[in-house]
């Protein structure tokens, strides 16, 4: 019996096609023009569907960029003028603390003074009254001493000498004595 011929799969049989198409010889020509076709197909397709609307897409994203960067950009000097607004406010609130310390200030130290003056005249007017009590009290002490002297003296004397001396001219040495 004769052995059949086996493929292995390597050999390309020489009735059907040999090689990879795209590098066949006899058929560059026209795949040359399918290429041709395919591509300008594929440039107009693109050209008039796709990228239009690509286009649409990226003018829309930037106008909402540019639209955003406005608001944002409005936002800012808003804010701007925001924190402007309160830092006038604030320095206006610590100059009128500030005018509101000093007026507080120079009226508790108009009322300390008027308090100290009214004390003071107080004090003075208790120490006028009590120099005229002492002045007083002295000018009595020193009548009551002006005549205990006098009794002392005349005592005294009456105990060196045995007799009493004249009250007038005991009046008279103390009076003397009590004058240096």
């Amino acid at each position: 019996m004769a052995e059949p011929a086996h493929n292995t799969g390597t050999e390309v049989p020489k009735g059907e096609h040999g090689a990879f198409p795209p590098f066949q010889s006899q058929s560059f020509a026209s795949q040359l023009v399918w290429l041709v076709i395919a591509f300008v197909l594929l440039y107009v397709l693109m050209a008039k569907l796709a990228l239009p609307r690509v286009g649409g897409i990226i003018e829309n994203r930037q106008k909402r960029i540019d639209d955003d960067v406005a608001e944002a950009g409005k936002l800012k000097h808003q804010s701007d003028e925001a924190v402007a607004a309160y830092e006038k406010a604030l320095a206006d609130a610590r100059g009128r603390a500030q005018a509101i310390a000093n007026e507080t200030r120079e009226r508790q130290a108009a009322e300390a003074e008027a308090a100290r003056k009214k004390v003071e005249d107080q004090l003075n007017a208790k120490l006028a009254d009590a120099e005229k009590t002492i002045a007083a009290t002295k000018q009595t002490a020193m009548g009551n001493v002006r005549a205990i002297a006098e009794d002392a003296a005349g005592a005294i004397v009456e105990r060196l000498i045995g007799t009493a001396p004249d009250q007038k001219a005991v009046a008279d040495a103390v009076a003397g004595v009590l004058k240096r």
